[in-house]
């Protein structure tokens, strides 16, 4: 029989269960979690903010349809929370009310623009088996110590923050947890030895933090992961051979650590379920393991940027799954074999690009019928393009540059949109459509020199005779680099054809004469055009007036003449422009010239220019009137007019422009200066010094002289 006082308390703690759980304080606490962040902030997201969670209001009271909140069906209990892409713009609170959802099994903050700390009262969630708070970025502070109390956690997220710190070892207390993804943070230390309690764990992402040391022998107690990322960080030592025992290893990502080595054979003929392998970046240096047949299901394999030394193995080719395969940047060499590899291959990537090949490239290559991409470049490959590769129909980006190829490029390759074959040692290009194919005639006139290429590098090669005209088919053109070269004639007037798609022309250092044509009319999206060292004269085509995206011009180096092209000055984008080794003349001011607003550098030097320059002549050159220093990638504004014998080193935002001046006048040399005349002050001297020799320059000595022995003019 039970006795009053134990009646009266089963009976009180009945209605406190009851009222914690009662429909009205459940909506509540909701409502109250609602109002912990400035909803009313003057922030653009606000009104994202509001509509999101428009339906949590007092004026519903069906809490359980609010969006993002699942009740259980019979109790009316929030059960599940599951918030994402909402400005909440503030901190989750110590005490927040959240903590009053007693039976709260799915909580999810996703990309909610948190801020502050994870509070450590969290871990009184004691029901909670999904724990989401990610894609926070500036959500910061440690992972609390208490997230080991969640003993029902199945999968916890806390990627994408700003969290810091060493991961707690608490953490291996979790020991239903199947998931556990801590990428993109700023964790720092070493990789817990407690991880290895989480026997269940399917899914460990710890990249993309700065953890350190070696990974603990406890993780190969982890037989039932199916994924491992613990790239981007700086872990050392070898690949622990233990990892040959996670045979249901679905995906491995290993790259951009310091790894020294590790038994590669030995884990590899376990890990039969890979898919995805990226050992890329590291300091692993030995032979690549020679039997990779048993990998059957691999897809992507990555072990660029180390030192693997060797053959590449013929049995990573005979993979009827692979789908990548990229090993650039080793010390690979040998002839390059593919073995029994089935025309039905599903390669679609190679990269073997900065090796030690030295063979021809192999005929065989054509098995691999669907490769997209492949990348020999940076090899020592000789011997012509085998016409093989005609049978590779899926290409469409082809790269073949720095080797010791040689021959004719041929015409099947104009059907690639990228084309870069830079960097050898070839001839000529093919313009026949008839091409002998392993000993019969192949019809290539469906593309030839009219295929959608839009990246054409055929700079620093031995081609010789005429500008070749077949280009002014490529109507998709955007790049076009023939630099380097013996070509000799005129640039043909029908490139016309390609200047609406024109990017970067780049024709520098051959032999081209006559004039520069007018091809510039439709060239609103020509960026750089860099015609320098050749032989080119008359005057300039008027036409590049049109060129209003035009950033980059290079015209040094010719025998141009013609005034100074002031009427350049309305391309508001034109940041270079090299007219220096020419025959222009005349003055280089004018009543009618407003200035170069965006000119940042500017070469005049060895011409027939006279007259003198304004006071105000440089008033309008705004770029160069900053006072507010210089933009990254730019090492130096200057103006040079004529010059000593000096090396300038200047990156100019896409374009690497080496530029030696070896002049023999001893009049004047600037080495980095950014002419300025503000409101009457002089400023932009980006390194503070300008030297002359024996013969200074009066006008400007007279403006911003203060002389100094040796005759060195210092201005800060």
């Amino acid at each position: 029989m039970m006795i009053p006082n134990q009646s009266y308390f089963i009976f009180f703690i009945s209605f406190i269960v009851n009222t914690l759980a009662s429909p009205t304080l459940q909506r509540n606490v909701l409502l109250e979690f609602k109002n912990e962040f400035p909803i009313s902030a003057p922030d653009p997201s606000e009104a994202r903010f509001q509509k999101s969670l428009s339906s949590w209001n007092t004026s519903s009271s069906d809490h359980c349809s609010w969006k993002g909140v699942t009740c259980n069906p019979k109790s009316g209990e929030v059960i599940s929370l599951v918030i994402e892409s909402i400005f909440l713009n503030g901190s989750l609170k110590a005490n927040t009310s959240l903590l009053e959802l007693h039976h709260l099994q799915h909580l999810t903050l996703f990309d909610c623009h948190l801020i502050g700390e994870i509070p450590s009262s969290l871990g009184n969630l004691s029901n909670l088996n999904y724990l989401d708070i990610s894609s926070n970025h500036d959500l910061a502070g440690e992972i609390p110590s208490s997230i080991g109390n969640l003993s029902h956690l199945v999968q916890l997220d806390l990627s994408f923050n700003g969290l810091v710190g060493e991961i707690p070892s608490s953490v291996g207390n979790l020991s239903h947890l199947k998931y556990l993804d801590l990428y993109s943070n700023n964790l720092v230390g070493e990789i817990p030895s407690s991880l290895g309690n989480l026997s269940h764990l399917t899914d460990l992402n710890l990249g993309n933090n700065h953890l350190i040391g070696e990974v603990p022998p406890s993780v190969s107690n982890l037989h039932q992961l199916t994924s491992m990322r613990l790239d981007s960080n700086n872990l050392n030592g070898n690949i622990p051979s233990s990892f040959a025992n996670f045979n249901k290893l679905f995906c491995l990502y290993l790259s951009k650590n310091q790894f020294t080595g590790g038994n590669l054979p030995r884990i590899l003929s376990n890990l039969t379920s890979l898919s995805y392998l990226d050992l890329s970046y590291n300091h692993l240096k030995s032979t690549l393991p020679s039997n990779m047949s048993g990998l059957q299901y691999l897809e992507s394999f990555d072990a660029s940027g180390n030192s693997f030394i060797g053959n590449v193995p013929t049995s990573l080719f005979t993979i009827p799954s692979l789908l990548s395969v990229y090993l650039s940047e080793n010390q690979l060499e040998g002839a390059i074999e593919f073995g029994n590899t089935s025309s039905s291959s599903e390669l679609q990537y190679l990269d073997l690009s900065s090796n030690n090949f030295h063979r021809p490239i192999p005929e065989d290559i054509s098995r691999f019928s669907k490769l997209q991409t492949l990348d020999l470049s940076n090899n020592s490959f000789i011997g012509p393009i085998p016409g093989s590769m005609s049978k590779l129909v899926s290409l469409n980006d082809l790269d073949l540059s720095y080797n010791k190829l040689k021959g004719q490029v041929p015409s099947f390759l104009w059907r690639l949109p990228t084309l870069r074959l830079s960097h050898n040692s070839f001839s000529s290009l093919e313009d026949s459509t008839q091409v002998v194919v392993n000993g019969s005639h192949s019809d290539l006139s469906s593309y030839s020199f009219r295929g959608p290429v839009v990246h054409l590098d055929l700079g620093s090669n031995s081609l010789r005779g005429s500008f070749p005209r077949q280009i002014c088919k490529l109507t998709s053109l955007n790049f076009l680099d023939l630099s380097n070269n013996h070509l000799t004639g005129s640039i043909p007037s029908c490139l016309t054809n390609c200047a609406a798609s024109f990017g970067n022309i780049i024709l520098r250092n051959n032999n081209l004469s006559g004039l520069l044509p007018n091809i510039f009319t439709d060239a609103t999206m020509l960026r750089s055009l860099d015609v320098s060292r050749n032989q080119l004269a008359g005057k300039l085509p008027k036409s590049l007036i049109n060129c209003k995206s035009m950033e980059y011009l290079n015209l040094k180096g010719n025998n141009i003449k013609d005034t100074f092209p002031s009427w350049l000055s309305s391309l508001g984008s034109l940041s270079v422009l090299f007219l220096g080794s020419n025959a222009f003349y005349g003055p280089i001011s004018s009543s009618s010239h407003f200035g170069f607003p965006s000119l940042r550098v500017i070469d005049i030097s060895r011409n027939s220019f006279n007259g003198t320059l304004p006071q105000d002549y440089f008033v309008n050159w705004l770029t160069m009137s900053s006072t507010g220093g210089y933009e990254p990638g730019w090492s130096k504004y200057l103006m040079i007019l004529r010059s000593r014998p000096i090396h300038i080193y200047l990156r100019y935002r896409d374009y690497d422009m080496d530029m030696m001046y070896k002049e023999s006048e001893q009049v004047l040399s600037w080495i980095a200066a950014a002419i300025a005349f503000g409101p009457g002050v002089f400023c932009g001297l980006v390194m503070g010094h300008i030297f002359f020799s024996s013969k200074k320059h009066k006008w400007f000595v007279e403006k911003f002289g203060r002389n100094h022995p040796g005759g060195i003019i210092t201005v800060r």
